[in-house]
């Protein structure tokens, strides 16, 4: 089976949660969270849970594990923390937990990233791996970041990438 017949019998719509990670951010000015829950809305696919935490290790691992107990989810989006300040703990804190980790994401994301910001790229850490047949998806928090993410990586492959994670 060939790269788009994969795709043909992929998901074209899941469940989905997001979590915003900032020390700074509320639901009034969390445009990257918006941007998300709207791309992921207006792509057919159902936003199930959205919320907002500190940049604190034990609440990012037990808001996941919430997550990943929920049967009904497929994709979870996590949206900040994913630099290299002491404050950015995103990457430490799902790293240990991914069953498998998706290089190529990282990879790919840093390249747009370098297309539009050069050099700058070289401080994302985002990264997507699969835990319990599910997508996690660490982004940076800034809205081109999120923006560039949603429109040329996620979007396009939410629907293989859940095909193959729950394989």
């Amino acid at each position: 089976m060939g790269y788009e017949e994969h795709k043909h019998h992929s998901p074209t719509n899941v469940n989905c949660a997001v979590v915003i990670v900032s020390d700074s951010r509320t639901e009034k000015d969390d445009l990257s969270g918006d941007f998300i829950v709207k791309s992921l809305k207006d792509s057919g696919h159902k936003v199930l849970s959205r919320c907002i935490l500190k940049n604190e290790a034990g609440s990012v691992r037990s808001r996941l594990n919430e997550l990943l107990g929920d049967d009904s989810l497929r994709v979870i989006i996590i949206s900040g923390g994913t630099g290299i300040s002491h404050r950015d703990i995103t990457v430490e804190t799902v790293s240990p937990m991914l069953d498998k980790k998706m290089d190529g994401f990282g990879e790919l994301f840093r390249f747009l990233t370098y297309q539009q910001i050069k050099t700058g790229s070289v401080l994302s850490r985002s990264m997507a791996g699969v835990i319990n047949s599910k997508l996690v998806i660490c982004l940076p928090g800034s809205l081109g970041a999120v923006t560039l993410a949603m429109e040329q990586i996620i979007l396009p492959e939410m629907g293989h990438m859940v095909r193959e994670a729950t394989r």
